[in-house]
């Protein structure tokens, strides 16, 4: 008899609730998972230029989930590939911060004339610092939330209830917006790890492969504990 070992999941300081598909829901998970409030860690403060100087919250908040029985580290938060150098180094275990993290591999799966491209909480916000902390270029093309739109409002000002018929629309004119901007995006990752909930809508109105933040989370736990093909 084997068991599934636990991956740990760095939570950020919000006040939204996580639907089913988001990745700081437990149900979107079919393997265990053990979930660590990082304390002061908003989505302002996150994504804002100074996300360094929660460094030393998130190590600890991380290692208290190798402490429970953690193999693996990941976030709920993309924009935390800025601390992936420092934290892969710090860490006892593997560590994935962020979704953007597939965007080497993914490149090199399209023909030479195609792009990866990003869907964002904000493109204003995520800076070549972010996407360095991942190993992407910088002229990578990405499209953000309207500031304006209601998703973005709803994560930011942290309401009690999700509109998901709005947050599907904000998510989809995002990426129809990414894509007639630039034609030659072949594939689309998506940063933000509170969209996973919206990306069959964004593949249905895209015909585009989707890649998000609990796609690759799965990619990652399944090294971590590889099937068995041979019984006794």
């Amino acid at each position: 008899m084997t068991t599934h070992p636990t991956l740990g999941i760095l939570v950020l300081d919000t006040g939204f609730p996580r639907i089913f598909g988001d990745v700081g829901n437990s149900h979107t998970w079919p393997f265990p998972v053990e979930f660590e409030i990082v304390s002061g860690a908003t989505p302002t403060a996150v994504t804002g230029p100074n996300v360094g100087l929660l460094l030393e919250q998130f190590h600890s908040a991380a290692n208290k989930l190798v402490g429970r029985g953690a193999v693996g580290i990941t976030t709920t938060c993309g924009f935390l590939a800025a601390l992936q150098p420092q934290l892969s180094q710090l860490l006892s275990v593997p560590f994935a911060a962020s979704s953007l993290l597939q965007i080497p591999s993914i490149q090199a799966l399209l023909p030479a004339s195609q792009r990866v491209g990003i869907i964002t909480f904000s493109e204003e916000l995520l800076t070549a610092s972010h996407l360095a902390g991942a190993g992407v270029p910088a002229n990578t093309p990405m499209a953000g939330l309207d500031k304006n739109c209601l998703f973005y409002r709803m994560i930011i000002e942290g309401d009690e209830e999700i509109d998901v018929a709005q947050a599907e629309h904000d998510v989809v004119a995002t990426g129809v917006r990414l894509v007639q901007q630039n034609p030659n995006i072949g594939a689309i990752v998506v940063e933000c790890a509170n969209m996973p909930p919206y990306s069959t809508a964004l593949h249905q109105r895209l015909g585009l492969p989707i890649f998000d933040p609990v796609g690759f989370i799965h990619w990652f736990y399944s090294g971590l504990r590889p099937k068995s093909f041979i019984t006794d």
